[in-house]
């Protein structure tokens, strides 16, 4: 899974510039400049898919190719990847509470988009259900 969408970032009438996704229309955010406007997409992005997932619905995919590339933040990336694995798994809850040798209010944890989850539980979470993190470093844009 990669968690990266397009921006397209113009000037806005009112002032600044905009910044809007085509596959995540939820996802809108403004700046003074064209870098706020971009750096600011990054959260707006990471909201609005988080809110896909406390909605039940599912993520859209990454079509547009037009625009500037938009990473989600990392934490949040790993977040709604636990969340899609959780689901396409298709087990519950106590079931991977039991897998973590945990109790389920913190399985319900790890699965809330909105709780803040530190990343050894959120690795062991997607290891206990037969994925892995891979981690790439590239030149940021």
């Amino acid at each position: 899974m990669e968690f990266y969408f397009m921006a397209q970032v113009e000037p806005d009438p009112d002032g600044g510039y905009l910044a809007t996704f085509a596959d995540v229309p939820e996802a809108i955010t403004h700046g003074d400049t064209h870098a706020v406007a971009l750096a600011n997409a990054t959260e707006a992005l990471g909201l609005a898919l988080r809110g896909y997932c406390i909605e039940g619905r599912e993520l859209p995919q990454p079509n547009t190719t037009i625009g500037e590339r938009v990473d989600i933040d990392a934490l949040d990336a790993i977040k709604l990847a636990v969340i899609v694995t959780f689901r396409q798994v298709g087990i519950s809850k106590s079931e991977l509470a039991r897998r973590l040798g945990k109790a389920e209010s913190e399985a319900r944890r790890i699965l809330d988009p909105d709780h803040p989850t530190k990343l050894g539980a959120m690795q062991d979470a997607l290891r206990a259900m037969g994925k892995t993190i891979v981690i790439s470093v590239k030149e940021a844009a």
